[in-house]
């Protein structure tokens, strides 16, 4: 009930026409100048705070009735009255006052622990009060708004577009050399003096359009520093094209920094000038499009974006809606509607307000990892927690909250059951297993391959087979001459032969016979030298350890010809079959087991896809891969980095060798590199996310 008098409004207050609303009525600026807070106010409650001085609720709505076709009740002075009150515009009662500021002052701030966190969140320190120094040099930089330096900027444009189209090469290797610790101090120095400049920009348009610019300073937002400008003055402005210029001036100053920067890198000669622009350039365009253009923040963006569809608190009345749509989509409750809008508008803000929810859980997410990594370990999971429970988890317990409040109406609910029971079900269907595929990248390959390599540097003597040649087990592949082997063996016969005969010759005389245990070792060391080299010739007499067909012969060699050590010579592939190899990592190997049926599908849809059977998993982990074929980089399926030569996986892997069932028809006989779909046990989709948080938890909370 409305009291027999109403509290008086505070005498500073100050009221402003404002712009006319999409309903066609005109709308009203309340400011408060001694927080330099302003409220929008619509016709009714314009026409309502136009007639207090009256005191009293019946004069007023007289008052409006004669005077206006509005048709207000109590309820609405009521209205008027608790927005007065909770933003403290209605003079203070000496009596109570002193109390109920006291207590408004305690739940503003709240307990301890709250008021850290919010400063820890954000907080800002004013450093300088420009207004009169601006109303000063404001003058001096109206050429910037002029039609004249418009047009001189976007012939800059369009010429430092076209030089930089030119220079590209240029620009990216300068780009990538700019990467280091003095380039990276240089766009540091570059973004604060950008930003500098962005929030002049903001103060100077504000103050050409008449608004004050009480406080210049540094706002933290999670212990990052920014700078800010207060221009809350700029909400006197009725015209919201003014209004939208102002909000517009940081991202127009950090483009024209951006625009001319560029034209400098392009047509200045190499020295400190143009090393100055080349930062000033690409950072600017990056932090001016990507950040201060975004309207999911409250940055400048959505300052213009609010004032280009003047709903001022675009955010929370998008936020109020997409929420009564989620509601609605889900319990079917018959709510009315927070705002009444356009079908376009009303579907365009909702689908805003869930890219907001969308952008801002990608970006909170981000920040906090970075403030894990940031900080030292303890405080860097503490910081993380913060994070995710503020901006991520407390609006959806929010939430939650509310619906709790509507469970007397939602059992009740036809469409509440339905959405329960769906929920119900992509529950069980992320916790139940599925039968799923596991796909990795296989080589198709004979079971049974025998390279020949040369063991030295010799010169083939005979090459009796050609390529497809049938060979059979023992079968001598070619020969292979060292004129080195030659010459020594002919020496080693020798050498036995003439010991041979000494001692034959040693019981003839005394000094032979003592000289006979001597002569047999030499004999014996003569002899064992002759072994190994007969031994290491037939290295040089390669033989078949298995039936099968040669492959990879050169067209080219012929007897006569010279091999260096080591090199590939030919490859004898076997008639034992054909088999598939690949490799699996930890998560994927634990779902499969010898004996389970897969299949394998050549690159480039080459011949039939095989059926195959698991025949073999390694019980190790693979320190490096055979080759790069298997690396990501090489169109493989594991990530993996190249050190010396050596391919090593990023992961643990498991080599897995499967058993080919079908006649591999046009792939037998060759390498072929495809795609591995193996059947293994069924897993739930939740398992290996749970998995990979568990394996996580364990290993970051080792301190």
């Amino acid at each position: 009930m409305l009291a027999a008098s109403l509290p008086p409004l505070r005498e500073e207050l100050g009221l402003h026409a404002g712009p006319t609303l999409a309903t066609g009525e005109p709308s009203y600026t309340l400011e408060d100048p001694v927080r330099n807070q302003f409220f929008r106010i619509d016709w009714l409650s314009f026409e309502i705070l136009k007639r207090w001085s009256l005191g009293r609720a019946d004069d007023m709505l007289l008052s409006i009735e004669a005077g206006t076709a509005l048709r207000p009740g109590h309820e609405d002075i009521e209205a008027v009255l608790r927005f007065l009150k909770d933003n403290q515009l209605v003079q203070p009662d000496p009596l109570t006052s002193a109390a109920e500021m006291a207590a408004r002052r305690r739940a503003a701030q709240g307990a301890w622990y709250t008021r850290l966190l919010h400063n820890y969140l954000f907080f800002r320190i004013p450093l300088l009060k420009p207004d009169r120094w601006l109303d000063r040099i404001a003058p001096r930089f109206e050429w910037l708004f002029s039609a004249m330096f418009f047009r001189l900027t976007a012939i800059a444009l369009l010429v430092g577009g076209v030089q930089v189209y030119r220079k590209w090469d240029q620009f990216t290797v300068t780009l990538m050399d700019t990467f280091t610790p003095g380039g990276l101090f240089a766009y540091a120095v570059a973004l604060l003096g950008v930003k500098c400049a962005h929030e002049l920009g903001h103060a100077l348009s504000a103050k050409r359009r008449g608004c004050r610019v009480p406080a210049m300073g540094l706002a933290f937002l999670v212990l990052w520093p920014v700078p800010y400008t207060d221009t809350n003055d700029v909400w006197r402005l009725a015209d919201k094209r003014h209004r939208r210029q102002v909000a517009s001036a940081g991202v127009a100053t950090e483009l024209l920094v951006a625009i001319w920067s560029t034209l400098a890198w392009a047509v200045l000669p190499d020295g400190i000038l143009r090393d100055i622009a080349f930062p000033l350039a690409t950072t600017t365009w990056i932090a001016t499009l990507a950040i201060n253009a975004s309207p999911f923040m409250r940055f400048d963006g959505y300052f213009v974006v609010s004032d280009w569809l003047d709903m001022p608190n675009l955010h929370a009345r998008a936020f109020a809606l997409a929420r009564w749509d989620l509601r609605e989509r889900l319990f079917g409750l018959g709510d009315p509607r927070p705002e009444y809008f356009s079908r376009q508008r009303h579907a365009g803000l909702i689908l805003f307000a869930w890219a907001v929810w969308l952008y801002r859980l990608v970006l909170f997410f981000g920040i906090a990892v970075l403030v894990y990594h940031f900080f030292i370990k303890l405080v860097g999971i503490l910081l993380f927690a913060v994070e995710i429970t503020w901006f991520v988890l407390r609006p959806i317990s929010q939430e939650v909250a509310v619906w709790r409040t509507l469970w007397p109406r939602l059992k009740h609910s036809r469409r509440a059951r339905w959405s329960a029971s769906l929920a119900g079900l992509a529950l069980l269907l992320f916790v139940l297993p599925w039968p799923t595929r596991i796909a990795a990248s296989g080589v198709l390959r004979p079971s049974q391959v025998h390279t020949v390599h040369a063991p030295a540097h010799a010169q083939l003597a005979a090459l009796p087979l050609r390529e497809g040649a049938r060979v059979k087990a023992g079968d001598v592949l070619l020969r292979l001459a060292v004129a080195e082997n030659s010459s020594r063996r002919q020496a080693l016969e020798a050498e036995v032969a003439r010991l041979e005969w000494q001692a034959a010759a040693a019981g003839f005389t005394p000094e032979q016979r003592a000289q006979s245990t001597v002569l047999a070792e030499q004999l014996a060391t003569a002899r064992a030298q002759l072994a190994a080299l007969d031994q290491d010739a037939g290295k040089f007499v390669p033989t078949a350890p298995f039936a099968g067909v040669m492959r990879d012969l050169d067209p080219d060699m012929a007897p006569g010809a010279w091999v260096h050590k080591n090199e590939r010579l030919a490859v004898l592939v076997g008639d034992g079959g054909s088999e598939v190899v690949t490799y699996l990592d930890e998560d994927a190997v634990r779902r499969v087991a010898a004996g389970d049926s897969a299949r394998f599908y050549a690159d480039g849809a080459a011949g039939p896809a095989l059926l195959l059977t698991v025949s073999g998993i390694d019980r190790d982990a693979t320190q490096a891969l055979p080759d790069g074929r298997w690396a990501a980089q090489h169109g493989g399926s594991i990530p993996a980095r190249e050190r010396g030569g050596t391919w090593y996986p990023e992961r643990a892997v498991y080599r897995v060798t499967l058993r080919v069932d079908d006649s591999p028809g046009e792939l037998a006989g060759r390498v072929w590199r495809g795609k591995v779909v193996v059947a293994g046990s069924w897993e739930a989709p939740g398992a290996r996310a749970a998995r990979s948080l568990a394996a996580l938890l364990w290993q970051e909370a080792g301190f």
